[in-house]
């Protein structure tokens, strides 16, 4: 396993592979929610307006990750405050899982917030996202209170960067 054949690069959220992206992230994250495959109209609805606008400076950044060039996966910081930025939409196909990339892309999102100004990332995830639970805990995120509510947030997780 090499590193080398991963990049990631700031990109628009409404590129082609930008947008792909995202709606696979969607529709992977809400089929295991629903226990069904996500609907074409669910996922129109469920990307239309997700303030995934904000993931630009200097609000946010939006990451696309390439694995030998080829768009694997993504993931975004959000700016909650001056000290803290969020984590969010982050996801890699699952061709693409078990290549080193999460990590990588973690640890350049972690980058991104600190360019941004942020001194502590936060995240909500859901139970039933064990990898990526795994994932976060793996890179020394640790369970916090809850720092916002929603109808698909179980669990928040913080890390000083």
């Amino acid at each position: 396993m090499t590193l080398m054949t991963w990049t990631f690069s700031p990109e628009h959220v409404s590129t082609p592979d930008a947008a792909a992206l995202r709606r696979d992230y969607l529709d992977d994250v809400a089929s295991r929610y629903w226990k069904r495959p996500a609907t074409r109209e669910e996922l129109d609805e469920g990307l239309t307006g997700d303030g995934a606008e904000l993931l630009t400076p200097p609000t946010g950044q939006f990451l696309v990750a390439r694995y030998e060039g080829k768009p694997a996966g993504c993931g975004g910081v959000l700016l909650l405050d001056e000290d803290r930025a969020e984590l969010t939409r982050v996801f890699l196909r699952h061709a693409f899982r078990g290549l080193g990339g999460a990590g990588a892309l973690l640890a350049r999102l972690e980058d991104e917030a600190r360019g941004l100004g942020a001194r502590r990332m936060v995240l909500n995830t859901r139970l039933d996202l064990v990898e990526a639970r795994a994932l976060y805990t793996r890179h020394g995120y640790d369970e916090i209170p809850a720092y916002c509510t929603g109808p698909y947030m179980d669990i928040w997780y913080g890390k000083d960067l």
